[in-house]
């Protein structure tokens, strides 16, 4: 059999009255294989995207951004009782530390030196001052001028009275003796015995003698004012001058320079035998008896200090009950500074001057209220958001604060008991809502 004769024969050629079947559709496929494997691959990449975008969501969702725990301060929130206290350094002074002036220029002659102990009265120094002794010289002699003068013109006032009371009892007398020629007159007219004008003769010296006697009585009056006037102001020029010789002499008295207390001599202000100026120092005393604690306090706790509230110093390893005596109402590089003085007069034995005593203010103490240990995220946004650790992460909350103290702060609001905050290191944070904390 040839070729032509095995070969299919061609559709058109077909015999009638049969089907076909599909051979003739049929097609061998070279690259079925290949092709398939083409696929494969895309798919498994993109399988591998959408596990690695779910992997980053997943780290998104746990953080934004993450953060060595080793870098930052965590804190839990407990419920106890706030002391709000402050503690700091200060040193001793003394409260009653005056300083001695020079009442005039002059030499100081020193009878002490730093150190001493004096007692109250006790001269200390005196400054030779001739201008000052020559005026107290010069104010006596005018005083002693002044209080001659005064007797003077009470003796001038003793005449004065003397000569009024005189020519005053003259005219009494005169009168009297009108008065009796009157009537010796009016018995003689009325027997007939005189004429009519003798008798209005003694009735004219009756009425003279009156006025002579009323004359009399006023000068007496104005003589004895006039002379106690007179006296009296020159008495009172006398006082006056005995005002100024006392402070000359008071002046002369305070040149020599006593201790005003029972106490030890402090500085000393001008060298043995020196010139001082008037009003300059010359020597300070400290009262060994009362001594103070100067201390400085941070701005921030300044509106919190009051006159009398309470404090502890600690001395001598032993604690001492003090109070608050005076706070400065200035504040001074970021510090204001405060005075403590001892309770009851109690104070350890052999304090010194500039001597360091450690302080402790209890200012208020509340019950019972939520706390956190006190960090830096205070400052931050005002203290009004923490970071409170969730797991591996920390989400930013609101939160309100109340009191302080040194080492803890009060939780008012946003916060409960156990959970735990950032409180330092949340500066690198950025504000953000969520952040991942790796180490934790």
């Amino acid at each position: 059999m040839d070729k032509q004769s095995t070969s299919p024969a061609h559709p058109a050629t077909a015999p009638r009255g049969r089907i076909r079947d599909t051979a003739g559709q049929d097609q061998r496929m070279a690259h079925a294989a290949p092709s398939r494997r083409k696929w494969i691959v895309p798919v498994i990449a993109g399988t591998g995207v959408l596990l690695l975008t779910a992997w980053v969501a997943s780290r998104w969702m746990g953080g934004a951004q993450s953060f060595d725990a080793s870098r930052m301060r965590i804190a839990q929130v407990t419920r106890g009782d706030l002391v709000r206290d402050l503690s700091a350094d200060g040193k001793v002074i003394a409260s009653n530390s005056p300083t001695l002036y020079a009442i005039a220029a002059g030499t100081v002659h020193l009878s002490i030196v730093a150190g001493d102990k004096v007692t109250r009265g006790q001269a200390l120094a005196t400054i030779d001052s001739p201008e000052l002794r020559s005026k107290l010289v010069q104010e006596e002699s005018t005083l002693a001028s002044f209080e001659a003068a005064a007797s003077r013109a009470q003796l001038d006032a003793q005449i004065a009275r003397a000569n009024a009371q005189r020519a005053l009892d003259q005219a009494s007398v005169d009168r009297t003796a009108a008065q009796r020629d009157l009537e010796r007159y009016q018995r003689a007219f009325d027997g007939g015995a005189v004429p009519k004008n003798d008798l209005n003769r003694a009735q004219d010296m009756m009425k003279k003698a009156d006025i002579g006697l009323a004359a009399a009585q006023r000068d007496f009056s104005l003589q004895s004012a006039g002379a106690s006037l007179d006296a009296r102001n020159k008495q009172l020029q006398a006082q006056r001058q005995q005002a100024v010789v006392a402070e000359a002499r008071r002046q002369v008295e305070l040149l020599t320079l006593r201790a005003p207390f029972d106490g030890q001599v402090g500085q000393v202000q001008v060298p043995q035998g020196t010139q001082v100026i008037a009003n300059g120092p010359v020597l300070s005393v400290v009262d060994l008896s009362k001594f103070e604690v100067e201390m400085k306090v941070p701005e921030s706790f300044a509106r919190d200090l009051g006159i009398g509230m309470p404090a502890q110093i600690s001395a001598n390893n032993a604690t001492f009950p003090a109070e608050i005596a005076a706070v400065s109402p200035e504040v001074v590089s970021g510090e204001v500074t405060a005075r403590v003085r001892f309770a009851n007069g109690k104070q350890p034995p052999g304090l010194r001057q500039n001597q360091r005593l450690s302080v402790r203010i209890v200012m208020d103490t509340r019950k019972h209220v939520l706390m956190v240990e006190r960090g830096p995220f205070l400052e931050q946004d005002g203290g009004n958001v923490a970071y409170v650790v969730d797991g591996s992460s920390a989400v930013r909350r609101p939160i309100r604060t109340g009191a302080a103290s040194l080492s803890s702060v009060e939780i008012t609001s946003g916060l409960n008991v156990g959970d735990r905050i950032v409180v330092s290191g949340t500066d690198q944070f950025n504000n953000a809502d969520r952040v991942r904390i790796s180490g934790n």
